[in-house]
């Protein structure tokens, strides 16, 4: 699968509505027949940084950049940020998620 993270800096005008900003292309994107998961999360620790963590099949990620939803966010998120987003992309090994070793919860 392919694992990405992306670091998005919001403006601070923007960022209490980045959500509502973002839900079409949320939406449009987890319905995409090789998406696995298009999770957000706010820092605790900068309230203008959203962190997108997002997986796709190893055939799913070309098409998602190829879309129309894709290429209409690239156009319409740069107003809402401050800067360019950070991202890591990797393939990794796995289907999806796994437990943690280190905590059980029974």
């Amino acid at each position: 699968m392919i694992l990405i993270v992306v670091k998005f800096p919001v403006k601070p005008e923007h960022a209490e509505s980045f959500p509502a900003k973002v839900a079409a292309f949320t939406e449009a994107t987890r319905a995409e027949p090789g998406n696995l998961w298009f999770e957000w999360s706010h820092s605790l620790d900068d309230p203008n940084l959203y962190v997108l963590v997002e997986a796709f099949t190893d055939d799913g990620a070309e098409p998602h950049v190829n879309s129309d939803h894709f290429r209409q966010m690239t156009s319409e998120f740069p107003q809402y940020l401050t800067a360019t987003p950070d991202i890591i992309s990797r393939q990794v090994d796995g289907e999806g998620w796994d437990k943690m070793g280190e905590i059980t919860v029974d």
